[in-house]
Order: structure tokens, then C-alpha cells, then sequence
């Protein structure tokens, strides 16, 4: 885990994170809006959303094109992540604040994918784009540009955070912990996708033997902050009986919102070993043989 260089805000201090630097409040962005050491980056499930309208001088970076590999299902490589990285204008000193729509489903997705290569000091806006918009706070149509960096990227190094389909059957013959963090009707089988989405994506329905259902929705309040860190310990701890110390892996249907899991364990409760399977269910619930369960969690 690379943590983030810049102090936390006093607010975030107030929600008790192990990691409080890795937040930001809304005050927090409004008041660098113009300062040359901080960039603001937008990613949504919405790829459209940043040019109805942005936070200013906020830049975009699409999940899909920007992310991913354009033809293996994978994330960038070293060369293309350095080649984005460097056309936003950001190296190691820069402050990076992401943030989007879902509650930041895809905000920590991409923070995630900045953390496979290491990135020193990326943080999230807590609340996200549905919190700005709600506090009627500016936003602008106009696309900012910067000068390129010269950033050099590391190789990416996956085995710290990310989990493949391989280390899930060897973390479940070891009796390691998996949270499913997908809808309540998702894990029982009861549908493919998330309510409200096209069913479609895999052929089976339940979730992956043994796992815990956690929905990633239920560390949000209702404005999409993350709630207090002795609220997120009730439920992950108390309810579900996680520990610190625990080797746990977190999925959902592609990865983007169990990323956001991934977070929440990681930066606001301090947990040391946790791995995003982003194959997620869209892996699993395809591959012959794969165990599998259906109904509630037992």
C-alpha cells in the first residue's frame, strides 16, 4: 500500500480512518482549485457525465480507454500508464485527487489502478461528483490543459492488491476470507447484474463458495461520503467478524465496485491484506467447474 504524502484534513481526522490522508473533503478541493501541485481527476461508470459539466479544471480519465488494455482483458502496461500519467501533467509531487459518480465506484477503481504502479500520493474526494453537485459548488464544460510530465512509471506490481482467479481458489483451500460486495439479489443468484442493469455478462447466477456478502453501498452514507470508521468497523468487524490481521479478498462483477471495498478496508480501517479480484464474477460465474452457491449467505 502507498499511502499519501500530503496531511489530512481536519475534518477527515474527525471520522477516526487509519488513513485519513487518502480523503479529502469538498472544502478541501474548492479551496485548491488553483493550486499548480494539486490535479483533480474525474472517472465514472458514466463516460459522458465530465463533459455535461466538471469540477474546475478537473481532467478525465475513462475507465475503459484510459485503464484498460485495448485488447487483452487487463489493465495498461508500464509504457501506456507512464504515457497517460505524463499527459495529465502529474509526476510524484503532484497531489491527486479522483473522484465520480456511483459514490466514487469508479473514482477508487482508477485509484486503485494508479496504486498497481505505485503511486505515492493519490487521494479521494469523499463524496465524490453527486456531493459537489449537491452543495450547488461550480462546475464548467471547459477541458484544461497542462504541460506534459516527465514521470517515469514503475513496472506494475499486481500480487500486492490484486487478486487472480488462481489466488482465489488457493485463498478459499486455505480458508482465506472473500467478500462479495455486489447487490444482496446478485449474491442469492437471483439476478446476473445489478438491479435496474441489463441481465447479461455470465451465465450462472450466485456467488463464489464460502464468501461473505458485504454490499459495497453499505460504507456510504446517503450523500456518498464514507461513513465514520467505527460505523465501517460495526458492519466488516462486528457483523461479519474481520479482522486487521486477516488475508482477505474482495469482488463484485468486474471489479470496480469491490475496488471501492478494497478501499475502504485498506485506507479508512487499516487493514495490510487485501486483494481486488477484478475477474470477479464475470470470471468466476463463466468458468466451467467454478464452486459456486446460491441463496443467502450461510
Amino acid at each position: 500500500m502507498t499511502s499519501p504524502t500530503a496531511p489530512a484534513d481536519e475534518s477527515i481526522l474527525a471520522k477516526g480512518y487509519a488513513h485519513p490522508e487518502a480523503l479529502v473533503t469538498t472544502d478541501w478541493v474548492a479551496a485548491h482549485l488553483d493550486d499548480a501541485n494539486v490535479r483533480v481527476i474525474e472517472s465514472d461508470e458514466d463516460v459522458l457525465l465530465y463533459d455535461v459539466g466538471h469540477i474546475p479544471g478537473a481532467q478525465k480519465v475513462d475507465w475503459h480507454r484510459d485503464l484498460s488494455d485495448q485488447v487483452m482483458r487487463d489493465y495498461v502496461d508500464r509504457t501506456a500508464f507512464e504515457t497517460l500519467v505524463r499527459r495529465l501533467g502529474i509526476d510524484t509531487n503532484t497531489t491527486v485527487v479522483f473522484y465520480g459518480d456511483k459514490n466514487n465506484w469508479w473514482a477508487t477503481y482508477a485509484f486503485w489502478v494508479f496504486q498497481l504502479f505505485g503511486f505515492p500520493n493519490a487521494r479521494i474526494l469523499d463524496g465524490g461528483r453527486a456531493k459537489w453537485e449537491a452543495e450547488d459548488r461550480p462546475m464548467v464544460q471547459d477541458v484544461p490543459t497542462y504541460p506534459a510530465s516527465s514521470y517515469v512509471a514503475p513496472e506494475r506490481s499486481d500480487a500486492r492488491i490484486r487478486a487472480f482467479m488462481d489466488d482465489v481458489r488457493q485463498h478459499l483451500s486455505a480458508g482465506g476470507k472473500l467478500i462479495d460486495v455486489r447487490s444482496p439479489q446478485e449474491f442469492t443468484g437471483e439476478k446476473l447484474h445489478m438491479p435496474d442493469y441489463p441481465q447479461e455478462g455470465t451465465l450462472r447466477g450466485g456467488h463464489i463458495k464460502g464468501a461473505r456478502s458485504v454490499p459495497w453501498a453499505r460504507a456510504a452514507n446517503p450523500d456518498g461520503s464514507f461513513k465514520d470508521a467505527e460505523s465501517l468497523r460495526a458492519i466488516y468487524e462486528k457483523e461479519k467478524g474481520l479482522r486487521k490481521e486477516d488475508d482477505i479478498i474482495a469482488y463484485c462483477r468486474i471489479g470496480e465496485r469491490s475496488s471501492h471495498t478494497w478501499f475502504v478496508l485498506t485506507y479508512l480501517l487499516g487493514y495490510d491484506h487485501v486483494r481486488n479480484y477484478d475477474g470477479s464474477w464475470t470470471e468466476w460465474g463463466n468458468t466451467v467447474r467454478a464452486p459456486i452457491e446460491t441463496g443467502e449467505e450461510k
